[in-house]
């Protein structure tokens, strides 16, 4: 758990990196991916989860294999609000997580409630390091 801010996104995304080369054997494309998804998600947190609150929420980050599927799962979580956004005043540079952890994981899903939002990522295929 941390607070939903860029720096501990930031800290959070170095230390995932780390654990996930101890951890496992993916090849420098896929572990870019994964590392990349699992920001976005933080990112999104971070920049949106809390936007009308006066300081930042906690987000939550958890990893966790299934070694019989041979599956990564990364899930971040957060308290705050989802944010509707109106498509005719969105920034062109703007809004392309969520289509970007979709495209980087084999699967991603984005579950938000009044309560919150989750965001869970999978890889299959992961091998553990030996």
């Amino acid at each position: 758990d941390a607070a939903a801010d860029p720096e501990h996104a930031a800290t959070i995304r170095r230390e995932f990196s780390d654990w996930l080369h101890q951890h496992f054997s993916l090849d420098a494309t896929k572990a870019c991916d994964v590392v990349l998804a699992v920001n976005e998600a933080m990112a999104n947190a971070a920049e949106y989860a809390y936007l009308t609150a006066e300081q930042p929420g906690a987000m939550h980050v958890q990893a966790s294999y299934d070694d019989c599927a041979a599956t990564l799962t990364v899930t971040v979580t957060d308290q705050g609000a989802w944010r509707n956004v109106d498509g005719a005043t969105r920034e062109v540079k703007r809004g392309r997580g969520i289509p970007l952890m979709h495209a980087l994981a084999d699967r991603a899903t984005v579950d938000s409630t009044p309560t919150g939002t989750r965001v869970r990522l999978e890889w299959g295929q992961v091998t553990p390091a030996d």
